[in-house]
């Protein structure tokens, strides 16, 4: 391969570090105003869900910024420089998860009063099925927020020379510094505050990137010449890395993993004041899901237009394509400082958020399904110190995880890949249990292992043997316009090698799009768990409150009452349709009943954990922590 010499790109200038080492102290400055703020009416409760009266607002933000980190930031804009504009094909997968998440699972997640999600399982199942689930979650996040916080470090590091782990750690000690002393309510503020520079930052490299090539027709122009608007292909090749199905059918999966069941998100959900508040986040959060996806696309487009006739990776200016934008950001900016500082700003705006929501999830989760668990007579005084000393635990894990995340290659393909893995049998064990009243903890459980043995054995095989260049092979890239260096060096031509030899599945099985992981846990996890609830006998739909499932029967057969009733398998759901507050007694009589079925000693918390319908407003509002006790 010929060198070429690589043009000259400034480095970080003074304003630089000022507006980045801006965003670091804002971040860290919310969280110390909240510790202040609170510090008299602090307990476990008010930090960890940030006391139940959050508003729509800044929940949507935060969710925003939280799922759309700088995994989106970086790798987005990448794919579509290589790969084309298909990518936006997944703000159709972002409108069926939001409404999957809102109309199917925040429902039922909500009105049982829970803090973890993984106390449904419990209330629906039986502990072994809610701790097997809690210690999977635990594992895909603290793997996920590994690449979140290694990939802007990344970035960091090839536009300013920073040193990479320097970066690492810095970023770890702010996200934990601020979830600790502010808790929920520091996070999401923050995430908020977060998503304004992330959307500001993706404004001055369009509008400059833009202004540079021509403007937008040039720049529409350039990517249809290259391919990259061929953005419909309605193969069916389950093997091709991203088609119109594979987006549609594998994406909304993976994303309905990550939003619909996930512990992140559903506990800003259910932080807002109200049913109808949580509701409307989803749907809010949604907008923001899409106005990040187009800039994220467009930058793709822009910088394909840009280097068009002279690839940096081509031409080994860069060492990793993630490193595509900060490297295109450093190049149109070079004469104007600061602006360079609010990209990389951007950047870590979108992982500063993305590791709070997962420290501050994994600090909930253990303290609610483990710590609580064995402890049940713990002080509130020694529940709010524990819930931080987790907050910094799982800071230094996930910091830790950043060196096994530079081994996993593109930071979009590694970061999806494993919510397939994780949060595809994840989410078929939730869909056993909200929709199919059947389902007994022996099928969840045998149907939660089936699921992760099926997504983990394509996915561990696709990362040991990757699919044929022919299913995944980027479009093509030029150098034609590059300087050659002035070198009288010899190019030495490789002696060719005989290909590894490969198994019989690596070409099939292994090949599959790493979009689908998530699509097979899920319905490896259903199937399975509905054949062993059959087998060993399915339960009882009297044994079951009706607040712990969602009658998705009603959908399709509201025509005849008869064939509704005969689908809710004996569950109770009159009482959902008459008037919901006159039974609630009677469903946590008869969960209380059935508790030594469910073999998950709840007796005391479910009278409370199904309360909270508001009859005049026709919704439910959240349980003050006071009612409770």
């Amino acid at each position: 391969m010929p060198n070429f010499v690589a043009p000259e790109v400034k480095k970080f200038m003074t304003w630089d570090y000022i507006i980045f080492a801006a965003l670091f102290l804002v971040s860290a400055s919310i969280g110390v105003f909240f510790a202040v703020k609170e510090r008299k009416k602090k307990n476990s409760k008010e930090f960890l869900v940030g006391g139940r009266q959050m508003t729509c607002g800044p929940i949507a933000f935060s969710l925003t910024s939280s799922f759309m980190s700088a995994v989106t930031v970086l790798g987005t804009p990448s794919e579509v420089y290589r790969y084309g504009a298909s990518f936006v094909l997944f703000f159709l997968s972002y409108t069926l998860v939001i409404i999957f998440t809102s109309e199917l699972f925040l429902p039922v997640f909500y009105r049982s009063g829970i803090t973890s999600t993984y106390e449904y399982l419990e209330l629906r199942f039986n502990k072994m099925v809610r701790l097997a689930a809690t210690l999977i979650y635990i594992l895909q996040t603290i793997l996920y927020t590994g690449i979140v916080v290694y990939a802007p470090s990344l970035a960091l590091n090839q536009v300013t020379g920073f040193d990479l782990w320097g970066s690492v750690a810095a970023t770890g000690i702010v996200c934990t510094f601020y979830c600790t002393l502010g808790g929920l309510k520091a996070v999401v503020w923050t995430d908020a505050f977060q998503m304004v520079v992330m959307v500001a930052g993706f404004m001055a490299v369009l509008i400059r990137g833009t202004s540079l090539n021509g403007g937008v027709t040039k720049v529409w122009e350039d990517a249809h010449e290259g391919s990259r608007l061929n953005i419909f292909d309605f193969d069916v090749d389950p093997l091709r890395r991203h088609t119109f199905w594979t987006i549609i059918i594998g994406g909304t999966f993976t994303w309905l993993g990550l939003y619909g069941v996930n512990q992140s998100t559903i506990q800003r959900c259910i932080s807002c004041k109200s049913e109808r508040h949580a509701k409307l986040a989803l749907y809010l959060n949604l907008l923001g899901l899409w106005t990040v996806l187009v800039c994220a696309v467009f930058c793709g487009l822009v910088m394909y237009s840009h280097y068009k006739s002279c690839d940096p990776w081509t031409a080994a200016f860069i060492s990793a394509p993630d490193q595509l934008m900060p490297y295109f950001v450093m190049d149109i900016f070079s004469s104007m400082p600061g602006v360079p500082g609010l990209f990389v700003a951007c950047a870590f705006s979108g992982t500063l958020s993305t590791v709070a929501a997962s420290i501050n999830a994994l600090a909930t989760v253990t303290f609610e399904d483990l710590v609580k668990k064995g402890f049940p007579n713990i002080s509130e005084k020694m529940s709010t110190w524990i819930s931080k000393g987790l907050c910094v635990l799982y800071g230094v894990l996930c910091t830790s995880m950043a060196a096994a995340a530079s081994l996993l290659g593109g930071v979009v393909q590694a970061s999806l890949s494993i919510h397939g893995m994780c949060g595809g049998p994840t989410l078929g064990l939730f869909t056993l249990g909200i929709v199919f009243p059947c389902a007994n903890w022996k099928g969840a459980l045998g149907g939660l292992l089936a699921g992760i043995s099926l997504a983990f054995w394509a996915g561990t095989g696709s990362f040991i043997y990757p699919a044929p260049p022919t299913k995944s092979i980027p479009l093509q890239l030029s150098t034609l316009n590059c300087t050659l260096a002035n070198s009288t060096k010899a190019l030495l031509t490789a002696a060719p090698t005989l290909a590894p030899e490969r198994p019989l599945l690596a070409d099939t099985w292994y090949s599959l799009s790493y979009l689908y992981f998530s699509a097979i846990g899920c319905v490896g996890c259903a199937i399975t768990g509905l054949l062993i609830s059959f087998i060993t006998g399915p339960t009882k739909g009297e044994d079951i409150p009706p607040v712990l499932i969602k009658p998705v029967c009603d959908l399709f057969c509201f025509w005849s009452k008869k064939l509704k009733r005969f689908l809710w398998c004996g569950v109770q759901h009159d009482s959902l349709e008459m008037d919901f507050e006159k039974k609630l007694p009677e469903a946590a009589a008869n969960k209380t009943r059935t508790d030594k079925t469910f073999k998950n000693n709840t007796n005391k918390e479910n009278n409370h954990q199904i309360r909270g319908y508001n009859s005049e407003e026709n919704s439910y509002t959240n349980i003050s922590k006071e009612s409770r006790l």
